[in-house]
């Protein structure tokens, strides 16, 4: 335990995470980016069905959040039968949230991008590629509760070997499928949703073998006999509202790209190439948030509560530095690196005024990441579930309409609006959890409880 209170170590622990996060969002965007190199259109596509993705793999994602917290905090009591018994009850709602998520995949495709005001020139191929993307959000959830219950017991670099396998997998299907390589057919949109669900599927293998090897977590029954119920109220209180928020912040972008798509694939496509370039700026972001949330899980379980302030505080530093200085970098060399993307001049210019902005938005977002991850840890989870819910439409939402749909001012507008409800947000965070009243409420509030 000892060698947690460094910052040094603290900063190992983030960059196999960063390395894992940012391969994965590369098996997420690098569809995006092949695809572009074949049609325009089909990226435009792809930006609104990996939106509705977006919603899926988050809200898993949320459930796999609250197994850290709670299985770190178990761990650092060791307490094998709890980390055992946590393991499980996430496995089987993971299990259960991706069948519902596959249904809506499958079957409410089609209504959900109508409502979306989809160009319809692109609506089949959207449709075609959530369907079989999120036809096996089973697969990406499971990875991402192994994922989870790995890199509680710090076991981050076998988790970034295997998101570097599946990753380098996604790439070479990519380029096979969809410019029909080899003798394949040339299935361009279709091609790239194949290849990432069979790189995801492999993933998928290779992880749960590194579960076993590395972990003494068994996926019994037997270890639901007792407490159970309690342990996935539990993990529930955690998950279920924190994927309220992120469901709530991604059905707010859905309408936000509602607002968008009427301007025409050209300023979608655009939004899609400049989120991916925002997400590069913010993913450090989350790596050490990450590292942070799985060291002050340790340090609760022990009962350690200074330490968790200190850890939170030095880490916000890096955060925002990271965050800001890599968004500024970006946008110093808009240009050439907009230009792997696209060679259209509208498209180039309007990306280098939308990343510009988003310097002002990483600010806030890089407050936001690490925040709301140390909330949720301590046990102060209502505070960035109704601030996070209330901004994201009565701010972002509504901001974006008025700025883009009634003031006609495109892009940029919506941009503002976003950069506006992330700074606001950061603000209420960082004075909230500076005021300490979390301490207090933590002896009451405790998972271990």
């Amino acid at each position: 335990m000892d060698h947690m209170t460094k910052n040094s170590y603290l900063f190992k622990m983030s960059i196999p995470i960063f390395v894992e996060l940012l391969l994965q969002l590369l098996v997420g965007n690098i569809d995006q980016i092949m695809v572009g190199h074949y049609s325009q259109a089909s990226v435009a596509a792809i930006v609104n069905g990996n939106q509705i993705i977006n919603i899926m793999i988050i809200s898993m994602n949320m459930l796999c959040m609250a197994t850290t917290v709670v299985l770190t905090q178990c761990l650092g009591a060791g307490d094998r039968y709890k980390s055992n018994q946590i393991c499980v009850l996430s496995t089987m709602v993971i299990g259960a949230v991706s069948c519902v998520t596959m249904v809506i995949a499958v079957v409410f495709n089609r209504p959900i991008f109508e409502m979306m005001n989809i160009d319809p020139s692109i609506l089949e191929e959207t449709c075609k590629y959530l369907m079989i993307v999120g036809g096996f959000s089973a697969v990406q959830g499971l990875y991402l509760n192994f994922a989870a219950i790995l890199r509680s017991h710090t076991r981050l670099k076998q988790v970034m070997i295997v998101s570097i396998i599946m990753n380098v997998l996604n790439i070479i299907g990519n380029a096979i499928l969809i410019n029909g390589l080899f003798g394949f057919p040339r299935l361009g949109i279709v091609g790239a949703a194949i290849s990432t669900v069979i790189s995801k599927t492999i993933g998928l293998i290779l992880i749960y073998w590194v579960f076993r090897k590395y972990t003494e977590i068994e996926l019994k029954l037997k270890y639901l006999k007792t407490g159970s119920k309690d342990m996935l109220v539990k993990l529930l209180k955690i998950g279920v509202p924190s994927g309220l928020e992120n469901f709530s912040y991604n059905l707010s972008q859905i309408c936000i790209l509602g607002i968008i798509n009427p301007y025409g694939a050209i300023v979608t496509a655009t939004k899609g190439y400049c989120s991916i370039l925002a997400n590069f700026a913010y993913l450090y972001a989350i790596a050490i948030a990450d590292a942070v949330q799985i060291v002050n899980g340790h340090f609760l379980g022990k009962g350690k509560i200074d330490e968790v302030e200190k850890k939170v505080w030095w880490t916000q530093k890096i955060s925002t530095l990271m965050c800001v200085g890599l968004m500024f970098v970006i946008w110093i060399f808009s240009e050439p690196i907009l230009g792997i993307f696209t060679r259209n001049p509208e498209m180039l210019a309007l990306g280098k005024q939308i990343l510009f902005i988003d310097i002002i938005l990483e600010f806030g977002r890089s407050i936001n990441i690490l925040m709301t991850k140390s909330l949720i840890t301590v046990g102060e989870i209502k505070l960035p579930i109704c601030v996070g819910i209330t901004f994201q439409w009565a701010v972002a939402l509504f901001l974006s309409y008025i700025f883009g749909g009634v003031m006609h001012l495109g892009l940029q507008g919506v941009w503002v609006a976003m950069a506006i409800d992330e700074c606001a947000r950061g603000i209420i965070y960082f004075i909230y959890f500076r005021t300490g009243k979390w301490k207090k409420r933590y002896g009451a509030a405790t998972v271990l409880q």
